[in-house]
Formats: C-alpha cells, sequence, structure tokens
C-alpha cells in the first residue's frame, strides 16, 4: 500500500531535528489515530475475503477448543486456572481440587468471571494474573490492565468472601512491584511521586505499607538510583524459612541482591549477573559470567549450591552440581520439596534431571518423555508435587504429574489440531558469516516435490531459547495448506548457554542478522524453498530482525511480518521501557554506540533505490513495552520510499498485540492471509 500525497498527513509542522515523523510517537493523539485507521483500512481490504474468514474461524476454534490443556498453579488444597474461550472471552478465575482435575471433564469454581467484572464496572479488563497469600490463602493481590498493556490495577480480593476489600492494599494503574510480607503488610514499589521511578519508568523505591494505613506514609525500606532499571522484591512463606529478598536491578543483566532481615539490608556476595534460587537451607547459583572465588575459578554456566546461611556469613562452601562443557548447557530448575527439578538443553533438545540434597546427583526423572520439549508448568511451592508439559513441533502436549522423585505420569492430553501424518521434523545446521555452527529446525512435506512456501521465525536476543512446541493454530493455518515452517536457534538466544547469548551483545549485533540470514540461504540451497518463496515474521526484538533483513537482505525474502517491533534505534532508549535494554543494543546517546548502531537501525537505512519483498507491520495502541512509533514510524519512511508494505494497529492488547481469543484468532488470520497472497 502506497498513499498518495493527498492521503499523506501533513508533517511540516511537526519536523523535530531529522525525524519527519516523530508526530507518530504521540500515542493517542487525535491525527495519529486517524493516520492509524486510514493504514488499516486498505490493509484489512486487502486481506479481506472468504479464505481469511475461514482461517480466522479455524483459528478461533483452536484458541477456543476445551480440548485445551488447562494450566494449573497449586495454591493450598486447590490448583488455579485462568480461561478464556467462546463463552468467556475475557476469561474466568476459576480453582479446582487434584482429584477433580484428572477427570476429563471436571468441575471447575468460579473465583472471578472477568466478563461479568467489566461489564458491572463499564472497565475494558483484561486479566494480568493475581498472587495469594501463603501459607493462609485468605486474600489474593489481582492484577487487572486497561486494553492488555504492562500497566496494571492492583486490588485486593478477598479469598473467602469473593469479594474486593474496598480499603485494601489498592493501586492505580502503573507498573508496580507488589508482594505479601505478611497478612496484613505488602511491600511495594510503585510511582509515588516525582523521584520515584527508574528513568526505564519502573519502580525505584521500596515501600512497606501496613494495613489500614495511607500508602503516602508507608516507610521507606530501599532506595535505588534513578539510572537503575528497576527494584523489586520477593517475600518467602515457607515455614521457618521466612525470607525477604530485595532486588536492584543496575542494568536489564546484572542485579544486587540482598536480604531484608530484622530492619537489616544484607548483600549477598554472588555475581551480579548470576540467577540465585533460596529453598529452606539451600541456595542454587547460576554463573552467567567467570566467578572466581579463593583460588578457584568456576566457570560461566556453571551450576553451584551451598548452605544459605554460610552464604549470608561469607563462609560457604560451594559444590559444583553442574558444568559447562560438552554439549550440555543449563536451561532452567527449581526447588521444590526435597529435590531440585533441572532442565538441560542438548542441541535445542531438553533433558529433565531431578537432585537431591545431600548427593546432588543428578538422575535422569523417570517417566519424562524423550524427543519432545519438556518444560516445569508448576510445582507446590511446600512439598513435593510437581507438573510438567510436553510438546513437540508436530506433538500435541501432554500435561505430566508426580513427586519430584519421580516417576511423572501423563493426567492431561490434547487432540491434534492438524494432520501431520505427511509432516516430517528434522533438525539442520549451517555455517554463519564468522563460521560459527547455526542450527535451525525445519517442518516439512514428507512427499513434497519441489520448493514451496515456507516460513522461518526468529529472535535472537535477551537469551530467550527457542524451543520446539505444538504449531496448533499454524499447523492447520499454514501447515495444512502447504506450507513449511522453519525456525532459528540463531545466537542472542540462550540454546547454547551464556556465551551463545554473550557474542552478539552491542556493537557485534550484526552477527544475529548474519546468523539468521544463513538460515535463509541454507533453506534455498537445500531446496526446500525459494526467495520468492521465503517469508520470514518476529515479534519484538524479532521485529528489529525483521526490519534488519528488509534493510540489509531484501533479496532473500519474498515476504516479511513485523510484529510489536523495535525499529528506531536511535531513540529506542527514550520510549517507554526502552533504556532498560541499552545493555543489549548499547546506548544511542553515546557517539561510539551510536557509530554501530546507526549501522543496523531498520528506520536509519531504508534505501529508496533497493527493492523490498512486501512486509505487514503490526502494532498495538496499548503496546506500553515497546512504543507503537517504531512501527508507524517505519511504516510512513517506508512509503514516502515508494515499498510496498501493510500496516495493522490494534487498539487494544498490549505487548502481545492481542487482548482476548478473538483478537488472537483476527491477528494470526491477518498474517496468515498476507503469507499465502505473497508467498504462494
Amino acid at each position: 500500500m502506497t498513499l498518495n500525497e493527498a492521503q499523506r498527513p501533513a508533517v511540516a509542522d511537526t519536523v523535530v531535528g531529522d525525524d519527519p515523523y516523530l508526530w507518530l510517537e504521540a500515542v493517542d493523539d487525535e491525527e495519529v489515530l486517524e493516520w492509524v485507521q486510514r493504514h488499516n483500512g486498505p490493509t484489512l481490504a486487502r486481506l479481506s475475503g472468504d479464505r481469511f474468514e475461514q482461517m480466522r474461524a479455524e483459528a478461533l476454534d483452536v484458541f477456543d477448543a476445551d480440548t485445551r490443556i488447562p494450566g494449573v498453579t497449586r495454591r493450598g488444597d486447590y490448583l488455579y486456572n485462568f480461561w478464556r474461550d467462546a463463552g468467556h472471552p475475557r476469561g474466568i478465575w476459576r480453582r479446582t481440587t487434584l482429584a477433580e482435575y484428572r477427570k476429563d471433564a471436571p468441575e471447575w469454581d468460579v473465583v472471578i468471571d472477568v466478563d461479568a467484572l467489566a461489564a458491572a464496572e463499564d472497565e475494558n479488563w483484561v486479566w494480568g494474573g493475581a498472587g495469594i497469600n501463603a501459607p493462609g490463602y485468605t486474600r489474593a493481590l489481582v492484577f487487572l490492565s486497561r486494553g492488555g498493556g504492562d500497566a496494571t490495577v492492583v486490588r485486593e480480593f478477598d479469598m473467602t468472601t469473593r469479594e474486593f476489600v474496598a480499603d485494601g492494599f489498592n493501586l492505580p494503574e502503573g507498573k508496580h512491584v507488589i508482594d505479601f510480607e505478611d497478612d496484613d503488610t505488602m511491600l511495594v514499589g510503585t510511582d509515588f511521586g516525582e523521584g520515584s521511578l527508574t528513568e526505564s519508568g519502573y519502580p525505584r523505591v521500596i515501600k512497606r505499607w501496613r494495613r489500614a494505613t495511607v500508602l503516602g506514609d508507608a516507610e521507606v525500606v530501599f532506595s535505588g538510583a534513578a539510572s537503575d532499571v528497576s527494584v523489586s522484591m520477593g517475600c518467602s512463606a515457607y515455614p521457618g524459612f521466612e525470607r525477604t529478598f530485595i532486588y536492584r536491578g543496575t542494568d536489564f543483566y546484572n542485579k544486587e541482591t540482598f536480604e531484608l532481615r530484622d530492619g537489616e539490608l544484607i548483600l549477598i556476595d554472588i555475581p551480579t549477573d548470576a540467577s540465585m534460587a533460596v529453598h529452606r537451607e539451600w541456595a542454587m547459583i547460576v554463573l552467567l559470567s567467570d566467578w572466581a572465588r579463593g583460588d578457584t575459578t568456576y566457570e560461566a554456566g556453571t551450576v553451584l549450591v551451598t548452605d544459605y546461611e554460610q552464604l549470608v556469613a561469607g563462609t560457604a562452601e560451594l559444590h559444583t552440581v553442574f558444568e559447562p562443557g560438552g554439549d550440555e548447557y543449563f536451561a532452567a530448575g527449581i526447588f521444590t520439596g526435597d529435590r531440585f527439578l533441572s532442565i538441560k538443553l542438548r542441541d535445542v533438545a531438553t533433558v529433565v534431571e531431578v537432585l537431591t540434597p545431600g548427593r546432588w546427583q543428578a538422575e535422569p526423572l523417570q517417566g519424562a518423555p524423550a524427543n519432545t520439549t519438556t518444560v516445569i508448568a508448576g510445582v507446590d511451592e511446600f512439598g513435593d508435587e510437581i507438573f510438567l508439559h510436553s510438546a513437540g513441533f508436530d506433538t500435541p502436549p501432554l500435561l505430566l504429574h508426580g513427586p519430584s522423585a519421580g516417576p511423572v505420569r501423563q493426567i492431561k492430553s490434547a487432540p491434534a489440531l492438524f494432520d501431520a501424518d505427511d509432516l516430517i521434523v528434522s533438525q539442520r545446521f549451517t555455517a554463519s558469516a564468522d563460521g560459527t555452527r547455526v542450527p535451525y529446525f525445519l517442518v516439512a512435506h514428507r512427499d513434497s516435490t519441489g520448493p514451496g512456501p515456507t516460513l522461518l521465525q526468529g529472535y535472537g536476543a535477551f537469551r530467550a531459547a527457542q524451543l520446539p512446541g505444538y504449531l496448533g493454530a499454524f499447523g492447520r493455518l499454514w501447515l495444512a495448506r502447504g506450507g513449511n515452517y522453519a525456525m532459528a536457534n540463531i545466537r542472542g538466544g540462550g540454546e547454547f548457554g551464556p556465551a551463545w547469548h554473550e557474542q552478539v551483545l552491542r556493537e557485534n549485533r550484526h552477527k544475529v542478522a548474519e546468523d539468521f540470514a544463513a538460515v535463509a540461504r541454507d533453506l534455498v540451497a537445500q531446496g526446500v524453498t525459494t526467495a520468492p518463496q521465503l517469508g520470514a515474521e518476529g515479534g519484538s526484538a524479532g521485529g528489529l530482525l525483521m526490519g534488519v533483513m528488509l534493510t540489509q537482505y531484501p533479496e532473500l525474502f519474498g515476504a516479511l511480518v513485523c510484529r510489536s517491533p523495535l525499529l528506531d534505534m536511535r531513540r529506542f532508549n527514550l520510549l517507554l521501557a526502552g533504556a532498560s535494554w541499552m545493555t543489549e543494543f548499547g546506548n544511542p546517546d553515546e557517539p561510539a554506540d551510536w557509530e554501530y548502531i546507526k549501522q543496523y537501525s531498520p528506520y536509519h537505512n531504508i534505501s529508496a533505490e533497493r527493492k523490498y519483498p512486501p512486509v505487514l507491520i503490526t502494532t498495538s495502541t496499548r503496546d506500553d513495552r515497546v512504543h507503537p512509533g517504531h512501527a508507524r514510524k517505519m511504516a510512513a519512511a517506508l512509503e514516502a520510499a515508494g515499498h510496498p508494505v501493510l500496516y495493522y494497529e490494534n487498539t487494544e492488547g498490549g505487548h502481545s498485540g492481542v487482548a482476548n481469543n478473538a483478537q488472537a484468532a483476527f491477528a494470526t488470520a491477518v498474517t496468515h492471509e498476507f503469507l499465502l497472497q505473497t508467498l504462494s
């Protein structure tokens, strides 16, 4: 879509510096929203039709299906679940017992009906989660957002009367951190007024708020610096081991950890980039950089265990329970009861193990399935119960349950949502520009006789590993219509330990794009697809990747889908939470950093001479994490340079872009109709 001059908004009076589209950063400005509607209309007209409506119905059928496995969280005697379906588009928060949950059609006790609440209060409520006080489970903090953004309203809820507490621990809309210190005391970080937020827009101050007192009068227990990313806290109510931790996030990857004990803040002596889990008398430490302690240096990727009180006293004896080397990398873990559950990655495949305190010897968890991605779905914070979720690209999800010592057994399964009989899943490897071996997964049709339409997805940032998972609606809308699918495990993620991410920070960011481009070329070289038939999709930091593909590698693709993207890397640190990501990308206000950032910033590398593939750019007006101005400005600049671009902005949905299943189905159909039109 290219607007003619009469359709383009006048910008002469709003030019600031060298950015003619800065005015599009005004989120709710009337003129800007008119611009949005002028772009939404032609996009939806172009993509509408019988096939679009059929795909929207198919996607909604998947998202609303009552055969989905309801994920649960144990709190006391009950398993809690949040559920959306056709009858409850905004959702219901409900609970049941384990015995009932095991049934094919369990009976659920509805605690909060969000649709009814929104109607009664005439508010556009979107569920943001809930936390229940332990160990009594008598009160909850309920988080509700208007339209689905990160900012939420916090309201205290009485679990006995099933009513909100009018004079309880309630907070207006904002980005809060809050937790029960005890039944009548909260630790809270919020916007307390001038100077109480960091430059990233998150809380800088933690206060202790007692029941029936004014929040403004609450005592300060911790203050960070304005240049910090955020401060936060966590309270453990494990009987006999009650502890309160304060975290000062100095940047996106580094934080100081304190225990608040008897009014004193005790700094815990661990590396600031390490992760620590404390359970009863134990502390588990995961290193993300080398740690020299005495005469011993522990390598990045090592997992250590020690006595927590000795760690506080500075006398800790560290025991290594995992060290890097070979082909395994620690991915995740959690204490439960008398054991530690560990998830490792081996060539992007999960390995589930259990460690018993004292011996600390890793042993395979009995009953954990092979050849699927298995993740920790839930644990009993005071007992030995665990839930595991397992699935593959073409393998419908299973839910397994049992004691942390094993064995675990299947208690739930989801039916197939698409026909996978002719599909074959393979893992392949290719070489990036610097020779690095980069893996990718391919889901292709077994009996294909030649190159076909293929969608390649990638992310490549913030240590987020991309793991195989059931393709669900994608399988029904894309694979069932003859398309292939590829997922690239490029650097920037956590698939191969800390170094896989560290290699591409700041001035080395170009390697993320080089990895992705190498996978795209390999798909063509292997005869899976051709450049005109190859599409790529990414969101958020993956949307930045799509912008780089568009402006630097346009010849490799027939279409690109860019969702909720970062694109203006000159101003990303000034928009919403952007300042918190400078550790990843660099600081564009520093001339030395801008020198390398400007080499790839998509908004600053648009060429009117090069031929670009069609691109679909989507965002949400209510995205309060990645500013919608990124997407708006990129679309406007591409149009001005004469390039084909489709733009769609949902008025709700936050960073995910959708606020309910119907919107998710609509957005899914928009993407797939665009891909089918451009790649077929």
